[in-house]
């Protein structure tokens, strides 16, 4: 891949943004494609050191836009698609921006791409799209539940992917990360949500179902696989997940977090802050089988580690000013 020019959707996201960071110190041309706003803010590129920026071209438009996105793909020799709408809780109420951003936005980078004969596009699907696990480890031939709006249009974009593949000879690889966390996600994560309010305080620390289980993957773990997955001819046609084959309750989660940063707060469930009863994702524990077997990847941070780098950004005062812990942010 060295010398190609890779364009990332979804770039001044959580994850987008770290993999624009990764792909840059291992020296691609990267155009990154933000989200426009009369703001004209590039979202969490605009944290990183000038010398960074300064090496990659923004290309602000939107997703949803077949226009916009061609012209963002015109000229690159890789995609790497990360741009979607992903809190779950705000796709019970306004579903229809869940398809148009996550199923037709798609859509419009796989037209984009077979008109410009792109070499690779690597598809970010969500392990959400598995549903609560009916065996474990979840491994890619796991049945796909849509248990929420948000995951129901990422297994309709997964889909549409493998379509494009199937009926054009596209070269996608979808790429399914497990619970990635780390710098820079949002406060609708549950990450986020407990180390904020703790900062900020707070001694009850509100949250929602304490039983379900999560497969936690580092952000620096995460944007590897992506780029591991993308060196190997042999991930082209698949559906590949990252995961680390390792589950923590919320509640067990919590406590951790919590021990480290204030041992006298104590976790509270709100009844807001829960999903329907069907929704619920119950457990998530993910089969990185596959992904060892086609590519060199292995995971780098344990749970321990991420979570020591996640708080120590989040206690710097600049970091922490962006995130409300006043409100559940949905």
């Amino acid at each position: 891949m060295l010398g190609k020019k890779v364009l990332v959707t979804g770039a001044d996201g959580f994850i987008g943004s770290h993999l624009v960071e990764h792909l840059i110190e291992e020296g691609f041309q990267v155009k990154a494609f933000v989200y426009y706003n009369s703001f004209n803010s590039w979202g969490w590129l605009d944290t990183l050191p000038k010398e960074v920026l300064n090496k990659i071209e923004i290309f602000t438009g939107d997703i949803r836009d077949p226009n916009g996105v061609r012209t963002a793909v015109k000229g690159v020799d890789i995609i790497y698609h990360l741009a979607a709408l992903i809190a779950i809780p705000y796709s019970y109420h306004s579903p229809d921006s869940y398809v148009d951003t996550n199923v037709k936005g798609t859509l419009n980078i796989l037209q984009a791409a077979r008109d410009f004969n792109i070499e690779r596009v690597i598809v970010t699907s969500t392990s959400e799209v598995y549903g609560t696990a009916l065996y474990v480890p979840i491994d890619e031939k796991h049945p796909k539940q849509g248990q929420s709006p948000y995951s129901a249009s990422k297994i309709g974009a997964d889909a549409m992917a493998d379509s494009f593949f199937r009926s054009f000879n596209l070269p996608v690889t979808i790429v399914r990360p497990f619970n990635t966390f780390g710098p820079r996600q949002s406060a609708r994560a549950v990450i986020p949500t407990i180390i904020t309010q703790l900062l900020a305080g707070k001694i009850e620390i509100k949250l929602g179902a304490l039983h379900p289980t999560r497969d936690l993957l580092f952000v620096k773990d995460t944007v590897k696989g992506f780029v591991e997955i993308s060196n190997s001819s042999q991930t082209i046609g698949q559906e590949i997940n990252i995961a680390t084959q390792q589950e923590i309750s919320i509640k067990d989660l919590a406590q951790n977090i919590i021990n480290i940063i204030n041992p006298n707060a104590k976790i509270i469930s709100e009844d807001v802050r829960l999903r329907p009863e069907k929704s619920e994702v119950e457990r998530l524990l993910g089969s990185a089988e596959k992904i060892k077997s086609l590519t060199k990847w292995e995971p780098s941070f344990n749970l321990e580690q991420g979570l020591k780098q996640t708080i120590e950004w989040f206690r710097n005062p600049i970091n922490l000013k962006q995130y409300k812990t006043d409100i559940y942010n949905v």
